[in-house]
């Protein structure tokens, strides 16, 4: 087992995560509004699926082109930046309101062993190392709130 090999699993367990999100989040949403602004189903579905084809291709990029390579870099970005969504929002809300918070299943049981894997090897590998993996975790992560919003406010404009 190498991250080279194991580096699939990544968009497989996000794409898992964001099929559980997109069937219960948009509901959710409109009944947690103190918190998050209710998105409609169509919208929500529409940044999770583009958010599942860019880690497959993010993904497929890294595969190709090897380690310590842009992409190997932003794909272990994604990798950090989604273990770090299991423990915010969805442990933390799960855990202050004592109740579910959809996504919360599959970041517990999925996402966070397998990412949490990927990123032991990837480091241990020297697949990434460095200032330049942090930059590229810091990077990713202060980017994804961005585009989230960016995302939806394209779905409610493609109508969706």
């Amino acid at each position: 087992m190498n991250f080279r090999n194991l580096i699939w699993l990544f968009p497989v367990a996000i794409t898992l995560h964001n099929v559980e999100e997109a069937i219960w989040l948009p509901d959710w949403s409109k009944r947690e509004g103190r918190w998050f602004a209710p998105v409609e189903p169509g919208v929500f579905r529409f940044a999770a699926t583009v958010f599942a084809i860019l880690a497959f291709a993010v993904t497929w990029l890294s595969a190709r082109s090897g380690p310590q390579t842009i992409w190997t870099y932003l794909a272990f970005g994604c990798i950090v930046a989604a273990l770090a969504n299991v423990l915010f929002p969805h442990v933390a809300l799960t855990v202050a309101w004592r109740g579910y918070m959809p996504g919360v299943v599959t970041a517990l049981a999925i996402n966070l062993p397998v990412l949490s894997v990927l990123v032991v090897l990837a480091l241990r590998e020297r697949d990434v190392s460095g200032w330049k993996a942090v930059g590229y975790c810091v990077g990713v992560g202060a980017a994804m709130p961005a585009a989230i919003r960016t995302l939806f406010k394209l779905g409610k404009i493609l109508k969706f």
